[in-house]
C-alpha cells in the first residue's frame, strides 16, 4: 500500500513528455490492471525466482561449450517472445512500440546487455551461491547512484545500511580475491559479478528515468529487441553455429539456449505480474530467495557448497538490502513501476 501523501509512482510529473491526455489514459490502463492481492503477488515472485534459478543453470551448462555473448543473444531473442505474447495479450502491442526517447532505451539496453555479459560470465566461472551472493549489491549501488546521479535525498539510515551491505560484499569476495592471485578464473568471475552488480544498478536508473514518460510495455519490449541486436555485436568474439552444436550430436546446447531465453522470458512476466498485486516493500525482499535456489541447485547438480565466508558476507547483505526496502517504504519511494520494466542483470 503506498503511505499516505506519498507521490503516485504511476503518473508521470507535469514536466514529463506525454502528461497530457495519452499519458493520463496509460495510468488509466495500469490501475485498471492492478489490484491489492498481495498472497498472489509473493506466490508469482516466488515462482518468478524459481524459473530465474533454471535459467541460470541452464546458462551455466552452457557456457562450458557455448561464448557467453552467444547465451546473452539466445537469453535475449528466445526470451522477447513470451514478453511479446503478454503484451499482446494485454492488447499493448502496437502501442509498446512507440516512443518519445529512443535514445534513453538504448542506452538503458546498452547497460542491460553489459550486465548480462558479465553476470553470465560470473555465473559460468563462480559457483552459483557465491555469483549470487555478490549480485545482491545490485540495490544498495542503486542507492548511491540515485544520490549521485539524480539527486535523490539519502540520509544517515540508508547510508548505514549501504556500508554494511558493501563489507558483506568484501567478506564475500575475499575467498576469491584475498588470496593475491587476480589472474585466475575465480577472481575474473569476483570482479565480473561485482560490475555485473554495477550495470544492473545503472540500468534501474535508466529505468527510473523511463518511467517518468513511458509505459511498462513500451519498456521491456524496446529492451527485448534491442538487446537482441546489441547482443549480436558479440559475433566478432566467436560463436559457435548451429551446425557445430546446435543440432550435432544430438540437439542438447540448442534446446539449452532455448530453455535460457524462454526461462528467461518466463520469469520476466512473473515477476512483472507479482508487482501488480503487491507493493514493492512486500514483493522485494524475496528476491533473496534465489540465494537458497543457488545454494541447491550448486550442490546437487555441480557438487558445489559454499564457504563460510559467503554464507556469511550473504547473510550481512540481505539484511543490509532488506533495511533498505524498508526504510524506502517508510519514505514513500515505492518502486513498484520501476521494477515491473526492470530486466535483472542475470536475466
Amino acid at each position: 500500500m503506498q503511505p499516505a501523501g506519498a507521490p503516485d509512482p504511476h503518473a508521470p510529473p507535469p514536466s514529463a513528455p506525454g502528461a497530457g491526455e495519452a499519458s493520463k489514459r496509460d495510468v488509466v490502463a495500469v490501475a485498471g490492471l492492478t489490484r491489492h492481492a498481495p498472497l498472489l503477488g509473493i506466490s508469482l515472485k516466488l515462482a518468478s525466482t524459481l524459473v530465474f534459478s533454471v535459467m541460470v543453470v541452464a546458462l551455466k551448462v552452457t557456457a562450458e561449450t557455448v561464448p557467453v555473448g552467444e547465451i546473452v543473444f539466445a537469453r535475449n531473442f528466445f526470451g522477447m517472445w513470451p514478453v511479446l505474447i503478454m503484451v499482446a495479450l494485454r492488447g499493448e502491442l502496437m502501442q509498446a512500440f512507440r516512443t518519445r526517447n529512443v535514445m534513453g532505451h538504448l542506452g538503458r539496453s546498452l547497460v542491460g546487455v553489459t550486465a548480462m555479459v558479465f553476470s553470465f560470465t560470473a555465473f559460468a566461472l563462480l559457483p552459483l551461491p557465491d555469483a549470487t551472493a555478490i549480485g545482491f549489491a545490485t540495490p544498495l549501488l542503486v542507492v548511491v547512484l540515485a544520490w549521485a546521479v539524480l539527486g535523490e535525498v539519502v540520509r544517515v539510515y540508508r547510508w548505514s545500511a549501504v556500508i554494511v551491505g558493501f563489507l558483506g560484499i568484501v567478506i564475500i569476495l575475499s575467498p576469491h580475491l584475498g588470496r593475491g592471485d587476480f589472474t585466475g578464473a575465480e577472481a575474473l568471475g569476483a570482479v565480473c559479478a561485482a560490475m555485473s552488480a554495477l550495470f544492473a544498478a545503472m540500468a534501474m536508473i535508466f529505468v527510473r528515468k523511463l518511467c517518468e514518460s513511458e509505459r511498462t510495455s513500451t519498456i521491456v519490449t524496446w529492451f527485448s529487441g534491442s538487446a537482441t541486436v546489441l547482443a549480436l555485436l558479440t559475433i566478432p568474439a566467436g560463436w559457435i553455429w548451429p551446425s557445430q552444436a546446435w543440432i550435432l550430436p544430438d540437439g542438447t546446447t540448442g534446446l539449452l539456449l532455448v530453455l535460457v531465453g524462454l526461462s528467461g522470458g518466463v520469469g520476466q512476466i512473473l515477476l512483472t505480474q507479482s508487482y501488480r498485486y503487491a507493493d514493492a516493500s512486500t514483493i522485494a525482499p524475496f528476491d533473496y530467495l534465489n540465494m537458497l535456489w543457488a545454494i541447491l541447485f550448486g550442490w546437487f547438480l555441480f557438487a558445489e557448497v559454499p564457504v563460510a565466508e559467503v554464507v556469511i558476507g550473504a547473510l550481512v547483505v540481505i539484511a543490509a538490502g532488506i533495511f533498505v526496502i524498508y526504510r524506502e517504504h517508510r519514505l514513500g519511494l515505492d518502486r513498484t513501476r520501476n521494477r515491473r520494466a526492470s530486466t535483472p542483470s542475470k536475466a
